[in-house]
């Protein structure tokens, strides 16, 4: 086997190593302990395979083609996946790395590796199911990341029921895992922006009902966060009609209204600019422009009074300007 030098094993040889190792860890008996060192030696040859170690260079695409063909042969990835928690902590980061840089393969503008996951979803639902659990939680995170860089991914992650469990993700009590399922969250929901338009418009009520737990959450990061991504998505212009849905609901404004008068000054800034744009839009229905009317006085004195502080930032300024003289100018619909 001159191609691979005396000691080197061959891709097949190599991925077929680590699935009987992975196989052995899974089956949990009394040789789990070699199993895991196997695991791990396996996969750190195959991550040298790929990216090269300080003495030689990662090899050849012809090896590496070969490498990502026999994993999709022998469906380790999603193997590995699966068994993740049995692995040890450098294996699972190992793991993590080989996973990455083969689904980043491309052939030409073609990704093998995007198009093999589209046949294999359950991959991409065992990964988001990670956030369960707490020892591979972050790894899972980086993987699915990488993920929602492919729409065909992503579109598979937004569509799928297991999405709405990132509501639960973002809320658990262990702030690591909490944070790190809000980035992928986030990602899921900006990173394609006609796809998750397109997604947000059709699963409007289901997608916002489970958001407004979200922002009435008892945790303030998820509140905080929450909230600054809702004006993030309503600002954005590819999603007008999902604006235009939201400012007409006068629930919601209401909970903005309280918003702004939260203790924390970072809520009230972003409730702010969320506030704004029912505030801004010319077509005001009427139970909305009611509540303003209503409260028309104390939101001219309320919001003049309002981070003053802020006298650098100027387009803050000029924002609440011109909600201040809209606010002022506001009258009932004619009859």
């Amino acid at each position: 086997m001159p191609l691979f030098g005396k000691s080197q094993k061959s891709p097949a040889e190599l991925v077929r190593s680590l699935k009987d190792a992975v196989t052995a860890l899974e089956r949990g008996d009394k040789k789990a302990e070699k199993a895991q060192e196997d695991v791990s030696k396996n996969l750190v040859l195959i991550k040298n395979m790929l990216y090269g170690t300080s003495d030689t260079e990662p090899q050849t695409d012809i090896i590496v083609a070969q490498l990502a063909q026999e994993l999709y042969n022998t469906n380790l990835l999603l193997l590995l996946i699966q068994n993740l928690n049995r692995i040890d902590f450098e294996g699972k980061k190992d793991v993590a790395q080989v996973f990455n840089n083969v689904l980043r393969r491309q052939i030409g503008t073609r990704s093998p590796t995007v198009e093999y996951i589209c046949t294999k979803p359950e991959i991409l639902f065992t990964l988001m199911s990670g956030y369960e659990h707490q020892e591979i939680a972050s790894n899972c995170g980086t993987m699915l990341r990488e993920c929602a860089r492919y729409e065909a991914l992503a579109k598979i992650m937004l569509y799928s029921d297991d999405f709405y469990n990132f509501f639960r993700y973002v809320e658990v009590s262990t702030f690591d895992i909490a944070s790190d399922a809000f980035s992928t969250f986030k990602e899921l929901l900006t990173r394609h922006k006609m796809l998750c338009a397109e997604f947000l418009e059709a699963n409007y009520d289901k997608v916002f009902s489970h958001y407004q737990r979200l922002l009435n959450s008892e945790n303030y990061v998820t509140r905080r966060q929450s909230l600054k991504l809702l004006g993030e998505l309503l600002l954005d212009r590819h999603n007008f009609s999902i604006m235009t849905r939201y400012i007409t609901n006068p629930d919601n404004l209401k909970l903005m209204m309280n918003m702004l008068k939260e203790k924390s000054r970072n809520i009230q800034f972003e409730a702010f600019h969320v506030f704004k744009v029912f505030v801004a839009n010319p077509n005001k229905p009427k139970p909305i422009l009611d509540i303003l009317l209503r409260n028309q006085d104390k939101l001219v004195d309320f919001l003049t009074k309002f981070h003053t502080d802020r006298s650098e930032d100027e387009q803050f300024n000029d924002e609440k300007a011109y909600l201040i003289k809209q606010i002022k100018e506001l009258k009932p619909l004619e009859h």
